[in-house]
């Protein structure tokens, strides 16, 4: 049996058996080694064209989701492949080799934004900007130069363009290796395609998935080309779109007499928690413990004359971005990227901020993590900043944290709100204790004995300080999360009184490595007071009575804060 070529009665078998015998009657002594040399070398081949097949795979099945990546992800058929096989079968040889070079190229450029994909979707939750993504590449290496040095900076930005370029050159090179081979096996390949192209219409039709959310029937590489195609044409005209929205303010033109007139008087303390979401309140995973603080902080604070209401905002980032958030916050307009950020500082808004200076308050920041110039601080129009560099603290470094969140407010108190004969002041801070990587978690001490941070010696683990082993980080990230939380509540028992005022609430959710896949953008928000008076004046926006929002309390975008505070604290 076997497939006959028809002239002098010869077969396809009777040459190859004819070929061998002779090989082996004609073979010179020694030339057994000689004879391996041609079968390493098609072994070699072989291997090599494998290594280009799965690499074109990968770069067209690949998910583009960090919560996607799984062994099953990549039991997929591309219809792109089918496609591009069915084309390059078809095409006359230079237009082929051009046709499979340039294809192979534009694929390695997919694959590189499929790593950006999933690198920005583990931190921020989000794929990456093309457009608009591109400075946060800077903060990036940043954080590689803190903790390796200057060298694994430089050593680490050349790796990573190295990999760039050899992504899009060997991809290149195997569908131009993949194109010869299908041309040579002509028969098999078309065969190959039509078999393939119907199990995709089947699995399509089927709707078949070997992990959720990840279709069998993949078209990922297509999709993720024409998303990004339109997330840049989105981008390019997102200065417009922002610069309309900041034209419209309603509080501009508002009389410094009719602004916070319900607050005059106060000491405002608005305090941005690192990490504090929706899911440190709600996750099965941290609710009870996270909810029992917040329970017994609710209970403790009651037994100390204070009230408290608690409600969800939507924030305009997760994983990171906190400035965004806290700009978003302030200004009242939707700040998601570095190019609004950049036109916000730039303008006159009126800020939260630059409300109460207008009222005659004091405003200060207390910004532990800055840690050099920032610029950005004249825009808010704070009347004193203090960072890293001028807030006295002499104590050990708590991994990204330079100092506990209990020396930030005990920072505050002595050196602003202690003072006799002062105005009312407004102070923003950021507690940072619960930032990534919850390496190190202080412990409360008692707070006269705080002074300069010396007394946290021993606790802390310094910047370096390796991440927890995955089975402990949820647990050190949800017990950062307690340790502020009983940080504030205590101190409102210590120092908190009768023109005391906190608004507290999370900056954005934590990146999906603690919330896992799925989890919302909302963060908690939560007014405290000893005067009745102030919650008396958001007893309309439905929120519940505490310090743990209810699961039915209204969601609002962050960016609605500024004026509905204003329009219920205004005159």
């Amino acid at each position: 049996m076997g497939c006959r070529v028809r002239g002098g009665g010869r077969t396809w078998e009777d040459d190859l058996t004819t070929d061998s015998r002779l090989e082996r009657i004609t073979e010179p002594t020694g030339a057994g080694e000689a004879g391996e040399r041609p079968r390493r070398r098609r072994a070699a081949a072989r291997a090599v064209t494998g290594a280009a097949f799965l690499l074109v795979l990968v770069a067209l099945v690949a998910p583009a989701e960090f919560a996607r990546l799984a062994p099953g992800a990549f039991v997929r058929v591309p219809i792109e492949g089918v496609a591009g096989v069915a084309l390059i079968l078809v095409l006359p040889a230079r237009a082929r080799r051009y046709a499979a070079g340039a294809a192979g190229a534009v694929l390695g450029l997919l694959l590189v934004l499929k790593v950006l994909d999933i690198g920005f979707d583990a931190v921020l939750v989000r794929p990456f900007d093309l457009v608009l993504d591109w400075p946060l590449l800077g903060p990036a290496v940043e954080f590689v130069k803190e903790s390796s040095g200057q060298a694994g900076a430089v050593a680490a930005a050349v790796l990573a363009v190295v990999l760039a370029v050899g992504a899009v050159v060997l991809t290149a090179l195997s569908t131009l290796r993949l194109s010869g081979v299908a041309v040579r096996h002509r028969r098999s390949a078309s065969c190959a395609a039509g078999v393939l192209g119907t199990v995709w219409l089947a699995c399509a039709a089927l709707g078949a998935q070997f992990v959720h959310g990840v279709p069998v029937a993949s078209r990922s590489a297509a999709v993720l080309a024409y998303d990004h195609a339109r997330q840049v044409r989105t981008s390019l005209n997102d200065r417009e779109e922002f610069a309309r929205a900041a034209a419209v303010d309603r509080f501009r033109g508002t009389p410094s007499g009719k602004l916070l007139t319900g607050l005059r008087g106060k000491d405002v303390v608005l305090a941005f928690v690192e990490s504090y979401g929706r899911s440190a309140v709600e996750s099965p995973e941290y609710a009870p413990q996270v909810g029992a603080v917040l329970d017994e902080g609710t209970r403790r604070l009651g037994k100390a004359g204070f009230f408290a209401r608690s409600g969800w905002l939507t924030s305009s980032t997760a994983g990171g971005g906190s400035w965004l958030a806290h700009a978003t916050l302030l200004s009242g307009l939707w700040v998601n990227n570095q190019q609004r950020y950049r036109a916000l500082v730039n303008s006159d808004r009126l800020t939260l901020n630059g409300a109460f200076h207008r009222a005659d308050s004091r405003t200060v920041a207390l910004m532990p993590a800055i840690t050099r110039a920032w610029p950005e601080a004249s825009f808010y129009g704070y009347d004193k900043v203090y960072d890293d560099r001028n807030l006295g603290y002499r104590g050990p470094r708590f991994s990204f944290a330079t100092m506990p969140d209990q020396y930030t407010l005990s920072t505050l108190q002595r050196t602003e709100l202690a003072k006799d004969d002062r105005a009312p002041v407004m102070a923003e801070t950021a507690l940072v204790s619960s930032h990534a990587p919850w390496a190190s978690v202080p412990r409360l001490v008692p707070w006269e004995q705080v002074g300069d941070g010396s007394v946290f010696n021993g606790m802390g683990k310094g910047y370096d300080a390796p991440w927890p082993a995955p089975g402990r980080i949820r647990a050190e990230y949800r017990a950062s999360i307690e340790y502020t939380l009983n940080t504030l509540v205590s101190y409102l028992e210590t120092y908190g009184d009768k023109d005391t005022v906190l608004v507290f609430l999370g900056d954005h959710q934590p990146a999906p490595l603690i919330t896992g896949p799925g989890a919302s953008r909302d963060v908690p928000i939560t007014i405290v007071a000893k005067d009745g008076a102030v919650l008396d004046r958001i007893s309309g926006w439905g929120w519940q009575d505490g310090l743990r929002p209810g699961r039915e309390t209204p969601v609002w975008p962050m960016s609605a804060f500024r004026d509905r505070f204003l329009t219920a604290f205004g005159g």
